[in-house]
């Protein structure tokens, strides 16, 4: 019988997560993950034999699961177009942490090469919540076009709410944003 693990895969799945948001890809070195899992680097290896790749990969996967479960499956469900969009932010602020959390999607892309290792899933990540929102303005109205326009509109200025949250320190952006989203999405314009 093996010796019981000293952390739960849900919370060594969120401190990792709070690693990587925090510090990207590059800077989350196997110190810092070591120290913010309270795990030694042997654990992570036998936990994660790929190293670092692998545990940001499971991030990822976690992170995308549970967007599909709280924002992509609401979206898709019953209820108002403006009734979906709004469990859909409720759930974002939770997400994000009312802005104080950065966007994984975001630190985990590479910026110094065009295909890294997590690109196509970020892609996939981006492309299915931008086709849900699409589709839940196709059910207020709009047409394909103008609703993938301002569904791709609504998750940039998302991003950038974030990254301006995060390089003053104010959540106030992502806040503002938030509530400046469904006339973004809805209003006429």
């Amino acid at each position: 019988m093996g010796r019981k693990a000293s952390i739960d895969e849900a919370d060594l799945m969120a401190r990792l997560s709070a690693a990587f948001r925090e510090f990207g890809f590059e800077g989350a070195t196997l110190t810092v993950l070591s120290r913010v899992t309270g795990l030694k680097r042997a654990s992570l290896y036998h936990r994660f034999p790929d190293g670092k790749e692998q545990m940001a990969r499971e991030v990822l996967q976690a992170a995308g699961t549970w967007l599909e479960a709280n924002v992509l499956a609401p979206l898709r469900d019953s209820g108002s177009p403006a009734e979906r969009i709004g469990r859909m932010i409720g759930k974002l602020d939770e997400f994000y942490s009312g802005g104080r959390q950065a966007c994984l999607l975001n630190l985990l892309s590479s910026a110094h090469i065009h295909e890294g290792p997590f690109t196509g899933l970020i892609r996939q990540t981006f492309e299915a919540w931008i086709s849900a929102l699409t589709m839940t303005l196709v059910d207020a109205g709009l047409d394909e076009a103008t609703a993938r326009a301002r569904a791709e509109r609504g998750v940039v200025l998302l991003q950038g709410s974030l990254v301006l949250s995060r390089g003053t320190g104010d959540t106030r952006p992502f806040r503002e944003f938030l509530k400046a989203l469904p006339q973004e999405l809805l209003g006429a314009g």
